[in-house]
């Protein structure tokens, strides 16, 4: 089975990208989608970030209040680093699952969603890197316009990942997203049949 990574910086559109992929017919396991479980109410992921960061990260039912925990890891490199250290591994046996039972299901490809790749996990085992493109100054105007940062937020976030340029030297495909949706779509559309094409050899 091929396995591609696909990642991106914050405020890239890199979600937008791996949402036509799956319409396009890719199987996506998302790492997202896997913090959110290892890290649901009950589950043994937000026991070892409640030792780690106290009751406080803690909604009203027991949840974990994502903001308030952001708020602690984004001030504090080594509050960050903590909390990467806990919910990563997890989040890589989680994933790890999903790529077996679609490797059990006789897929021929699966694409690996992960934000953070190499920052967190690195290039091995990937058969293709695919990166979601936009130059920082164009992260920061969609984090501010979009989500409601303010523009120190939003630097502080960039800053906290690899720099976009470094990771576009270290792809194998590189998605701009810089122009339309329409352009956006037309370029997902040439990879997917790149990629495709690639795992049926």
């Amino acid at each position: 089975m091929r396995t591609v990574g696909l990642t991106g910086g914050i405020g890239t559109g890199k979600s937008t990208v791996s949402a036509h992929l799956r319409r396009l017919g890719a199987t996506v396991i998302d790492a997202d989608e896997a913090t959110r479980a290892v890290q649901a109410r009950g589950s043994d992921g937000l026991r070892q970030l409640v030792d780690a960061f106290g009751p406080g990260i803690l909604g009203p039912g027991g949840e974990l209040d994502r903001p308030a925990l952001a708020a602690i890891a984004f001030a504090d490199p080594a509050a960050r680093r903590r909390l990467e250290a806990i919910v990563h591994p997890l989040v890589r046996r989680w994933m790890a699952e999903q790529a077996l039972e679609a490797a059990d299901r006789g897929e021929a490809m699966v694409v690996m969603d992960i934000p953070l790749l190499f920052e967190s996990r690195g290039t091995a085992g990937f058969d293709a890197i695919v990166l979601v493109y936009a130059p920082e100054e164009l992260q920061v105007r969609r984090l501010v316009d979009l989500r409601g940062m303010s523009e120190e937020q939003a630097q502080a976030r960039i800053a906290a990942q690899m720099p976009i340029e470094e990771k576009r030297r270290l792809a194998t495909h590189v998605v701009d997203n810089t122009g339309s949706l329409d352009d956006l779509h037309r370029q997902v559309e040439r990879l997917w049949t790149e990629l495709t094409a690639g795992a049926a050899r």
